[in-house]
Formats: structure tokens, C-alpha cells, sequence
């Protein structure tokens, strides 16, 4: 199902410009959220980062418009995964951006997968590089080659996503979410100028859910060989919601059995229920 135009299209095609920055240039944003029985979870924290991501590119963004595009869709599937692009619209041939552009919205749903939450992961270390220095790297554009590549490989080698180390060889993020770190009785993740993308999920682990549960939470710079001497890990993102790590490359972690990522992941189930008005039930694996 799809969203365009201020209503729903039935199918999985609409009209394009063939002039659209976004699919010239990946000159746009978007947001993944997950909807439970007609709501989406974390709403106004999902358009909130949309709006924001729009304006640091320079272009105009309708809180409004986003809210409708995903609660229609929102109410057309139990358990959904809403995936809302915004670009800037067509203009001139070059780099240089209209002067008024014209955004594009539209957005789409499809059945989300309770398998996916609390599903582990096994993270191979990518050669390729998260530039830190890009304001890109802590957006959501439509520029995601370096994560398909790197996805590739890892599937290639028998993983299930990538670790991406930012040019200085410290940690940044996992191909499709962020990482956490249990180090003894302190929870730890790469801060956003480490070239992370600030993830809703992370968002309310470090600001409501971690502090409910007594836990401390440090944002600083992470080398792989901490993480290699980790207690355990995760990685999160609106459709998997937390995922423990099993192994980074050759070293492996129960991280889904430990008492800390349990906790987390029983408090953010009934987090993500409350923000939809769900029972705990509606996330059931």
C-alpha cells in the first residue's frame, strides 16, 4: 500500500518524476517506523527527526502531511512497517538545488515481521569506512550504497549485517541500526559525532528507558577490541527493535541471555505498546 498525494494507492507504483532530485541524486530523506494496531510507535519522535533531517539539507518538510501519510497507512495492516521518503523535488539539471524547490512526500507499508524483535544478529566488520565527517552520516538520505555493499559482503560470508568502523577506526553503527555496548554495569554507544545516525530506538533507550531501570548510560567513542571484550551487545532500529548480538566476525556473545538486555528489551516491548495504546501481547514473537 502506498501514499501519495494526500491519500492511499492501492499497488506498488506510482507516477515519477524522472527530473526528482532524490532519484537523481539521492538529494532527500526518510524515516522506517513500526505501527501496531493502527499507531505509530514513537509518532512525533519519528516526523520530529523527518522535519529535522529536511530542514539540515535545506528544504521545507510538512509535519502535517508526514502524520497523515503515516497513520493512513498505519491503519491499513495489524502490524506494519511504515517507510516515509521526502525529497526535494525535480529541478535544474546540476548539483546546484532549486532556489524553491518543491518537495516530494510519499510513503508505503508493508506486514512487519514480529520475528525480527529480539532476533540475534552476527555483525561482520566492513572495510568500508562511516564518514564522520559527513553531515549524511547522522541522517536518514536516500544515499545508502555503502550500507548495500557492505550488506552484500556480509551476507556473502555468512553474516547477518554489517559493523561499520568511522574513518578513524572506532565504531559507529551496524549496517541498519545502532549499537550498545554492556560493559560491566554501564551501558555505552557511539556518540553522533562518531558518524551515527541518532535512532529513535536509541533515543528512548538513552533518554527514558535505560534511566527507568536504574541502568547508567555513557555516549563516548568505542573501539572495536572493547567490544570484543564486551559483555554483551545489541543493535536497534524500529523494525527489530532490539537485537542481541551473537558474534562480531569470529567472537561470539550471549547477549540474549544476558540480564541487563533482557530488561531492556521487556521495558522498550512495553514502551512501544504504550505508544500505540497496545497490550504487550501485540509485539508477541
Amino acid at each position: 500500500m502506498l501514499w501519495a498525494d494526500g491519500r492511499l494507492v492501492e499497488g506498488g507504483t506510482l507516477p515519477f518524476d524522472m527530473g526528482d532530485r532524490g532519484l537523481l541524486l539521492g538529494d532527500g530523506v526518510f524515516d522506517t517506523a513500526l505501527a501496531v494496531q493502527g499507531r505509530i510507535a514513537f509518532e512525533s519522535a519519528h516526523i520530529d527527526r523527518l522535519v529535522a533531517a529536511a530542514d539540515t539539507l535545506g528544504f521545507p518538510a510538512d509535519p502535517d502531511a508526514i502524520a497523515q501519510a503515516m497513520r493512513e497507512l498505519a491503519d491499513t495492516l495489524p502490524l506494519a512497517a511504515i517507510r516515509t521518503t521526502l525529497t526535494r523535488g525535480s529541478g535544474p539539471r546540476g548539483l546546484a538545488p532549486p532556489k524553491e524547490p518543491t518537495p516530494f512526500l510519499f510513503a508505503s507499508a508493508a506486514p512487519a515481521r514480529a520475528g525480527l524483535f529480539f532476533s540475534a544478529l552476527r555483525l561482520l566488520p566492513t572495510e568500508i569506512a562511516r564518514n564522520e565527517t559527513s553531515p549524511a552520516s547522522r541522517l536518514k538520505t536516500l544515499g545508502y550504497l555503502d550500507a548495500v555493499l557492505a550488506a552484500r559482503a556480509a551476507t556473502a560470508a555468512g553474516f547477518d549485517e554489517a559493523l561499520f568502523l568511522n574513518t578513524q577506526g572506532r565504531v559507529a553503527c551496524a549496517g541498519t541500526g545502532n549499537v550498545f555496548v554492556v560493559l560491566g554495569d554501564v551501558l555505552v554507544t557511539p556518540p553522533a559525532e562518531e558518524g551515527v545516525l541518532p535512532g529513535i530506538v536509541r533515543g528512548e533507550i538513552l533518554s527514558t528507558i535505560a534511566p527507568g531501570l536504574g541502568l547508567a548510560v555513557e555516549e563516548r567513542p568505542l573501539r572495536l577490541a572493547e567490544l570484543e571484550r564486551a559483555e554483551a551487545l545489541f543493535v536497534t532500529n524500529s523494525l527489530r527493535l532490539i537485537a542481541p548480538v551473537a558474534a562480531i566476525g569470529g567472537t561470539t556473545y550471549n547477549s540474549a541471555e544476558h540480564a541487563i538486555v533482557q530488561r531492556l528489551w521487556s521495558a522498550l516491548r512495553e514502551a512501544v505498546a504504550a505508544s500505540c495504546g497496545a497490550e504487550p501481547d501485540a509485539l508477541s514473537l
